[in-house]
Parts: C-alpha cells; sequence; structure tokens
C-alpha cells in the first residue's frame, strides 16, 4: 500500500496542473519520423534486392493454389457434398454427418457454391503451409532454449500485431493477389501450432522415452516413433486451431487478394450496406468455420482413444465410399443438376431478410437507440473523456461541492473495499474512480506510467516493470500515445462487461449442468465465427460508432471469460466445497469467499485471453467507425506506408504484451500462495 499511496499524492498535482503544463497530455513525436522513415528504407532495399526471389515464392505457391481451386470446382457439388459428410461421419458420427451435409446443401442452394470452394482451395492450402511450418518451428523450440525464447516472443508479436500491419510489407514483396492472402493466412494461423508442438513434446513422460531408449531406438527413432506419437493429440489441437485461424483471415485475405471468394463476397455487400446479403454470405463462412472446427477436432479426440477401428473395418469404409462417390460422379454426367446447380433453383431470400430488418428496425428501432444511448453516457463517455468533461460538453458544470462529494464517496468506498478484499480492492476503487472522474484519453501520462510500473511491480517484479515501462515508453515517443489511449478505453469497457457478464455465466455454468450443457455450444459457435462476420448485424442494429464496436468486441472476446471461470471452479477440490458445507457457509459464502478465490489464477487467465481477443478485434472494429490504433492501421495500409503500419501494429501488440505479462505474473504467484499446479487450458 505504501507504494500505491506514493502514486495517489505524486498524481493529484498532476492532475491539478495538466491544463497548464501542456507536456503532459501533448506528448512527444521524437522516434515517430525516423523509426517510420528507417522501417520505409529497409522495405524499399529489401524490396529492390529480392524481389526476385518473393516472386519466385509467389509462383510456387500459386500452383497449388490454383490446381486446388480448379478440381474443386470441376467436382460435382454432389460428389463434394457427399464426400464431406463420409468425413464428417468418421471424424463424429451421424450428428456432424447430417450438419455438414445441411451446411454444404445451404451453400448450394444459396449459389454460394462457387465462391466457398475458392475459400476452401484457399484453407486448403494455406492452413498445410502453416501446419508444416509451425511444427518444425515447434520442434526447433523444444530442441533449443535458445530458439524457444526467441521463438515465444516472436509468437508474442505474431498474436498481437493485428495482420493488417503485415498486410503492407506483403503486399510490396508479393503484390496484390490470392497468394498475399494465402501467404498472411499461413503467418497468421503459424503460431497456435507452434506452442502446441512444443508443450505437446516437452509433456511426454520421460520414462516412456527411456524405454524407447532402452529397447535400442537410436535418437532419430525416440523422436519420431515415441515422442511425437505420444505429443499427437496435443500436436492435432495446434491443427484444429491452425485451421480455425486460417480461415479467420479469409475476409482480410479477400482485402488484397483479389479472390472471388465468400471473403471478398461478405467485404463487399458490407461495403454496399446489402445487410441480407451479408449475412448470408457471413453465414457461409460461418458454417464452414464449424464444420472444419468438428471435423479436426473429431479426428483429434480419435487421436487420444486408445481403442482404434480394425485396420479390415477401416479398409472396407474406405472401399465402400470411394464405391459411393465414384457412382455419383458417374450419375452427375447423367443429371446436370447433380454437377451444377440450376440457376431457378437457387433459394436467396435477402430481399426478404432486408424488408424484415427494416421493419424491425422502423418499429423498434427506438429501442436499440435507447439501449445506445445509455451504454454512451453512463459507460463508454465517462472512461473516454470523464464525467467533468462530460458534464461541461452538456452545459452542466459540477460545482466544487459536487466534486468534494464525488471523492468523499469514492473514500467511503476505498474503505468499504478494503476491509472485504484488503488493500486491493481499494486500490481497484480508486483507479476506477479516477478514470470516470477524468477520462482515460484525459489522464497524464506519467500517472498511467506510475500506475502500470507499480502493478507490473508488485506482480512479476523488476523484470515485468521495466518491459512495461520500455513499451509505453515506445508509445509515448512514437506519437501514438491519443490512439493508443482511445484504443485502451474501448478495449477496457469491453473487457470489463466481457468480465462481469462472462464470469458471472461461467459461475452459473459450473454450478448448473442443465446451463453448461447449453453454454458449450453457444460457446463453440462464438470461437468459430471470423471475426468479420460479428459486425455484420451490429452495424445494421445500431450503425456505426463506438457502441457498435464495443458490442462487436464483447461478442468475440466474452467466450474465454465463460470457459476459464467454470473451469476454475469446476477445479476445485469436492473436500474443500465439502469443508466449507460443513463448516454451515451458505451457497454465496462458499461462491464467493471459497470458490472465487480458490479459482482466481483460472479467472485471471481467462481476462488474459479475454484482452487478447479484445484488441485483436480492434482492427475490425475499426470498420464501424472507431479512432483508434485500428484506424492508424487502416490508413497506413491504404497508403502503402510500411513504417507506420509496423509501428502502430507493435503499439497494439505491446499493449497485449504488458496486460499478458502483468496478468500471467500475477496468476503464477496467486497459484503458489494458494498451492495450486499450474493451470494450461479451459
Amino acid at each position: 500500500m505504501v507504494a500505491w499511496t506514493a502514486v495517489g499524492l505524486t498524481s493529484m498535482p498532476l492532475f491539478y496542473f495538466q491544463h497548464d503544463l501542456t507536456w503532459l497530455t501533448n506528448t512527444a513525436v521524437w522516434l515517430k519520423g525516423p523509426i517510420e522513415r528507417g522501417l520505409n528504407l529497409v522495405m524499399d532495399m529489401f524490396v529492390a534486392n529480392f524481389s526476385w526471389a518473393f516472386g519466385a515464392i509467389s509462383w510456387l505457391l500459386s500452383w497449388p493454389l490454383t490446381e486446388l481451386q480448379g478440381m474443386l470446382q470441376w467436382l460435382p457439388w454432389s460428389v463434394t457434398l457427399v464426400a464431406f459428410t463420409l468425413v464428417g461421419f468418421a471424424a463424429a458420427g451421424c450428428r456432424l454427418a447430417i450438419f455438414t451435409a445441411a451446411s454444404l446443401f445451404y451453400m448450394v442452394a444459396t449459389g454460394y457454391w462457387q465462391e466457398s470452394m475458392n475459400t476452401l482451395a484457399l484453407v486448403g492450402v494455406a492452413a498445410p503451409l502453416a501446419a508444416g511450418v509451425g511444427f518444425g518451428m515447434g520442434v526447433l523450440g523444444y530442441r533449443s532454449g535458445v530458439a524457444r525464447r526467441v521463438l515465444i516472443v516472436c509468437l508474442d508479436l505474431m498474436q498481437t500485431v493485428p495482420a493488417f500491419s503485415y498486410l503492407v510489407p506483403l503486399l510490396l514483396l508479393f503484390g496484390f493477389g490470392p497468394v498475399v492472402g494465402l501467404i498472411a493466412s499461413a503467418i497468421y494461423a503459424c503460431p497456435p501450432m507452434v506452442r502446441n508442438v512444443m508443450h505437446g513434446l516437452a509433456s511426454v513422460p520421460s520414462a516412456l522415452v527411456e524405454s524407447g531408449e532402452m529397447s535400442g531406438a537410436t535418437r532419430w527413432q525416440s523422436f519420431w516413433w515415441v515422442r511425437v506419437p505420444a505429443a499427437l493429440p496435443q500436436i492435432m489441437v495446434g491443427v484444429n486451431q491452425t485451421i480455425m485461424a486460417t480461415l479467420s483471415m479469409v475476409i482480410i485475405a479477400s482485402v488484397i487478394g483479389g479472390f472471388n471468394d465468400i471473403g471478398w463476397e461478405v467485404l463487399s455487400t458490407m461495403r454496399k450496406a446489402q445487410f441480407g446479403q451479408s449475412l448470408m454470405s457471413g453465414m457461409v463462412i460461418a458454417l464452414m468455420a464449424m464444420i472444419l472446427d468438428r471435423i479436426s477436432a473429431g479426428f483429434a479426440s480419435h487421436v487420444r482413444s486408445t481403442v482404434n477401428t480394425p485396420t479390415v473395418s477401416r479398409s472396407n469404409a474406405l472401399a465402400a465410399s470411394a464405391l459411393l462417390l465414384l457412382a455419383l460422379f458417374a450419375a452427375s454426367m447423367l443429371f446436370p443438376a447433380m454437377r451444377q446447380w440450376p440457376s431457378e433453383w437457387r433459394v436467396y431470400p435477402a430481399a426478404q431478410i432486408n424488408d424484415f430488418l427494416s421493419y424491425t428496425v422502423s418499429r423498434y428501432g427506438w429501442v436499440f437507440a435507447e439501449i445506445k444511448q445509455i451504454v454512451n453516457f453512463c459507460i463508454l463517455l465517462p472512461l473516454k473523456i470523464g464525467w467533468l468533461r462530460l458534464f461541461d460538453a452538456t452545459g452542466y458544470t459540477i460545482s466544487p461541492v459536487n466534486q468534494a462529494a464525488y471523492w468523499v464517496a469514492v473514500l467511503c468506498a476505498m474503505l468499504l473495499a478494503s476491509f472485504a478484499w484488503k488493500g486491493r480492492g481499494a486500490v481497484l476503487v480508486a483507479l476506477v474512480a479516477a478514470a470516470c472522474f477524468f477520462g482515460l484519453t484525459n489522464i497524464p501520462w506519467p500517472v498511467l506510467f506510475m500506475v502500470v510500473g507499480v502493478a507490473a511491480w508488485q506482480a512479476g517484479g523488476v523484470g515485468t516493470a521495466g518491459f512495461s515501462l520500455a513499451g509505453m515508453s515506445f508509445i509515448l515517443m512514437t506519437g501514438l500515445w491519443g490512439p493508443a489511449m482511445l484504443s485502451l478505453y474501448l478495449c477496457a469497457a469491453a473487457v470489463a462487461l466481457s468480465f462481469v457478464v462472462g464470469g458471472a455465466l461461467g459461475a452459473l455454468a459450473a454450478s448448473n449442468d442443465r446451463f453448461s450443457a447449453f453454454i458449450r455450444p453457444v460457446n463453440d459457435t462464438l470461437q468459430t465465427i471470423p471475426q468479420f462476420v460479428y459486425l455484420i448485424p451490429v452495424i445494421f442494429l445500431f450503425q456505426v460508432g463506438d457502441f457498435s464496436a464495443l458490442i462487436a468486441i464483447v461478442a468475440f472476446s466474452i467466450v474465454p471469460m465463460i470457459r476459464y471461470t467454470e473451469h476454475g471452479i469446476r477445479s476445485i477440490d469436492h473436500e474443500i466445497s465439502e469443508a466449507a458445507i460443513g463448516m454451515g457457509c451458505s451457497t454465496l459464502q462458499k461462491r464467493f469467499q471459497i470458490d472465487l478465490p480458490i479459482a482466481s489464477p483460472a479467472i485471471m487467465l481467462g481476462l488474459n485471453q479475454t484482452i487478447m481477443y479484445a484488441l485483436s478485434m480492434l482492427v475490425i472494429a475499426a470498420l464501424v467507425g472507431t479512432r483508434d490504433l485500428g484506424q492508424s492501421v487502416y490508413i497506413a495500409l491504404t497508403n502503402a506506408d510500411t513504417g507506420a503500419a509496423l509501428t502502430t501494429g507493435f503499439s497494439i501488440a505491446i499493449i497485449g504484451m504488458v496486460a499478458d505479462r502483468i496478468i500471467q505474473a500475477w496468476a503464477k504467484k496467486r497459484q503458489r500462495q494458494l498451492g495450486l499446479q499450474e493451470i494450461r487450458s479451459a
């Protein structure tokens, strides 16, 4: 508490004199010009000297993409539909087979088959490329400690730097075209594979490896015949996540790919404000994501199973499937409708959807407007500009007496929080009260430096504090402090809502099996829907603006909070729960005094993932009118400015990495205090 008291006392004069000392808010831009010019110069030199090599890579990758696209377009839709249905049945049984068939038939009947097959061709090349490169990098990280440390930093950057930031150098190296989208998708999808390979190989029991070596296996044989098979379940999880990450890049890749795929269809209809068309095409991406997710997850669960299907049975099934597909192919030659869906049979209710939604908005638009206004004035604007400026803007002035009353109420709340949650509660109340009174965009940068520095030091020591302050200094001196504060305010609001709502839903799911069974497929659906698709209903119902961005970010980032909260509470030892009940604890007392404190490390890791998800949506949310770092990335992409794109992308990554380091350090510290094992996954 001594450090926080010093922060509070030092901050008071900074807030008081911030209008007189302009350097507290008008930040310097010492490094902006040199860094951006330097990056652009390096990029120009690199392109001038190595463009021939990247041209060769582009040609090499265009070959399998073109061939796969041609094959998928040549195959009759009936053959492809049945083939995927059989794969779904082999992966997870009848339910997945029926879902796969219905989803693919939707693509056929709505007339999106050609675009869907182009998207599948892109995923079919990008996902194996990302998985192969990721496997090699994961093996390297497993074998070398130095390589592992370097890879972890690189993976953090790859997963937090927005994809639009590295689209600019990719455009300069490869030019416009499908191959650029393919490479961007592979880069974005590579980190999950690397992490899972490193984790899977490191988790193989040493006794298993020793038994292989005692049997006479060489080092090479021990790796491929013992370690890799033992780590295969975890590696398959990486394959699943890689496929989903590749598909989530489909629309972003369409911005630069010039590919007649479903991503371009979504993007073009969104630009034309054609809600029905964008909703129907967005459903194609969502359904494709669910199919690929469940099929890859189903085969991953087969790998975990110790019961193998007899070889004869598998051979008979493959032979029967091949005969069925050949029969369908022959039939499609006789019946043209089985080869190409007739245009007059197309089911395309986009106009009816537009009419229905227009009627809904015209009839009940006031409800959406009221919700938007309430959230804006009660949450977003106070957090952005503060109560002080908000009242000034509406023509009301907060008198000194009312200001004093506000801070007296804050002091009382701090005392109450200190009594309930010790010193941490009082600090949290003080930080929230200051943020809402002054606004995050109006807080002097030295104050934020002190707050983050002390929090990082208490959570992870001097190293974490040094990293956090160095990262914030980079943002400050590159002139991106203002946009960064806008990003911080929007992410803070989204993360706070996700934390409260997601935590409550996770706690309810942990105590109610029926609700858990209901919320699980909802979480799966939300996690498989690509990011752009969230914007479609939000734009139509709430128009553009910060509120629309908030809704899209919350919808995308709330899932980890639900999952980790439920996982943390369900992982509590039953003996502890029984002891609490035996001591006379009520349900609420047990939940708040036993369950949540013990599950706090898992909950904090869920908060960490929620922050990462929210940051990854920043650039996507910029499409609905935000003016933060995401918008700066778009401007850099429009101007083909490599320096500005990378500088802005690194700033977003720094925010995510600082939050990640602090929360991870706090969670590990809390786990040690509670004597818990490391929490890896929900």
